[in-house]
């Protein structure tokens, strides 16, 4: 039994050395061994500016990199029947220089989004905040009505420095459903200012010092026909020093505040049709007279026709 495995360990040893591989095992001595650690000198200086780059391995070509990449991105795009993308013609600096100084002019005047008076000022969506065909320019310091977007739905323009309403302010505006300028000092407005806007909703108009609207009344009496706005539910005059109740009011109106001016007195159909005794303004709920020279006791048979009587200064006799 021991001869055969001393013979077969025989058999192994001739054959390995007869492997080609065999031959090509360095072998080391102990003195020569790379993995010695211990005698591994650790302070021995590099000489990096003569150190072989591709002592780690062949350094690598990226420029054929990017060839091979491009190659199979075109072989993918003729197989998808897609053209690769050609250079783009470059421009002569001539005519580049001709682009870059052509000026750049708006047409503001044309039938655009701010309307046919746009050019005269600032658009209106950058003086001011549009937000959904909301326009806010409370406090904003301006002298006139800027032109307003075509979309414009509710504008508000409190406390500034307006003193002209014009016919042309609300011009061509089909969807405007309620004006708010209070506090400012209007003295002028033209006739039929808004005889166009018969599906305004809310006018605000409520003035903040009523010794400053003089004219106001008069202004009112003359070019303010509330007859045109037969859709009106919210109509705010208080502060500017009225000396009457404007007329007609139209039926659909709701809310009627003429607080703090300077009415006396309450024509007899005002409010109610005498000519009418079974007439009722059902929609009229809520009338402030308070803050007139005004006994509203004295013009009981005045309220008749609403659901409730006004709120305003009652007199003892």
């Amino acid at each position: 039994m021991v001869q055969v495995q001393v013979q077969v360990l025989l058999l192994v040893l001739v054959l390995f050395s007869f492997s080609p591989h065999a031959a090509a095992l360095p072998v080391a001595s102990p003195e020569e061994d790379w993995r010695d650690v211990e005698n591994y000198n650790t302070n021995t200086d590099v000489e990096w500016e003569n150190l072989d780059p591709n002592v780690f391995g062949v350094d690598y070509d990226y420029d054929d990199l990017d060839s091979e990449v491009e190659n199979k991105n075109e072989e993918k795009e003729m197989k998808l029947g897609v053209a690769a993308p050609t250079t783009p013609p470059s421009v002569a600096p001539s005519t580049a220089a001709n682009l870059g100084s052509a000026p750049v002019t708006l047409d503001f005047k044309g039938s655009g989004l701010f309307g046919p008076e746009t050019g005269l000022g600032m658009p209106t969506c950058i003086l001011c905040v549009c937000l959904r065909g909301s326009v806010y320019c409370d406090d904003m310091a301006l002298d006139q009505i800027p032109p307003l977007p075509k979309d414009t739905s509710y504008f508000y323009a409190r406390f500034n420095r307006i003193r002209h309403v014009k016919n042309t302010d609300f011009l061509n505006l089909e969807k405007l459903r309620s004006v708010d300028l209070t506090g400012n000092q209007i003295s002028e407005m033209d006739r039929d200012v808004f005889s166009s806007q018969t599906q305004l909703l809310q006018l605000l108009l409520a003035g903040k010092d009523p010794q400053a609207f003089e004219t106001l009344p008069w202004i009112l009496k003359e070019v303010f026909l509330l007859q045109d706005m037969q859709r009106l539910e919210f109509l705010y005059l208080s502060g500017n020093n009225l000396d009457y109740i404007p007329t007609p009011l139209p039926l659909s109106l709701r809310v009627l505040h003429l607080q703090d001016n300077n009415i006396q007195s309450v024509q007899e159909d005002t409010f109610c049709d005498h000519g009418d005794r079974h007439f009722l303004r059902r929609n009229l709920e809520d009338v402030r007279l308070d803050g007139n020279p005004l006994n509203v006791d004295l013009f009981v048979q005045m309220f008749v026709c609403l659901p409730r009587l006004p709120v305003g200064s009652h007199w003892k006799q």
